[in-house]
């Protein structure tokens, strides 16, 4: 296998974006330009799909399960959204097909309902959203680090399983749309930092 591949990162964008004119594209853009560099997993957030989810239970009654994989199947829909916005993307359902993506030189994105439903690892409750999926996706993997992008950064931007979900001593950035310069910058120590000694 490539050394290259040993090392990559696990980047969550934010459904939240979809909601802000350009921000989606401008943050497909950079990623696609971004990942030449750095090899990454994309993990989507559930955006107006998992907004459908919250919508309809405030109408119908439903079990804290049923909205779960429910607001996980929105990341699925969403995993769509970006593959249509990213060139060279490809949406993947295993694990098993991340690294072989990876190989071709493609950007992965995870529709993860079927993984999380094999695995069923994280509580079935609104306090875990895409950025827990997306930290335990990348303990899982063994990803070098974690990155968010969010639509805005304030003191509540993670949701509240998001730090118990997230591996001990895994490197993670929480930044806004509006920073993708900073993202950049993050990879790029990131990857130097893990490179081994020549």
């Amino acid at each position: 296998m490539n050394d290259r591949l040993v090392d990559f990162s696990v980047i969550k964008v934010g459904g939240g974006l979809a909601r802000l004119p350009g921000a989606l594209e401008r943050v497909c853009s950079a990623l696609q330009a971004l990942s030449q560099l750095h090899p990454m997993l994309l993990v989507p957030g559930g955006g107006p799909f998992a907004d459908g989810v919250r919508a309809f239970e405030g109408r119908i009654s439903l079990s804290p399960a049923a909205s779960h994989w429910m607001a996980i199947l929105a990341m699925d829909q969403y995993a769509y959204v970006l593959a249509d916005r990213i060139s060279g993307a490809v949406i993947v359902e295993e694990p098993g097909e991340i690294r072989e993506v990876l190989s071709a030189g493609k950007i992965p994105i995870i529709a993860p309902a079927r993984w999380m439903r094999s695995a069923d690892a994280l509580p079935h409750s609104w306090e875990v959203t895409s950025d827990s999926i997306a930290a335990f996706v990348a303990g899982a993997l063994g990803a070098g680090r974690l990155a968010l992008i969010k639509p805005a950064v304030s003191d509540h931007s993670v949701d509240g399983y998001f730090r118990t979900a997230l591996p001990a001593g895994m490197p993670h950035l929480i930044v806004s749309w509006e920073r993708l310069e900073a993202l950049s910058d993050w990879l790029s120590e990131q990857t130097a930092a893990a490179a081994p000694p020549e």
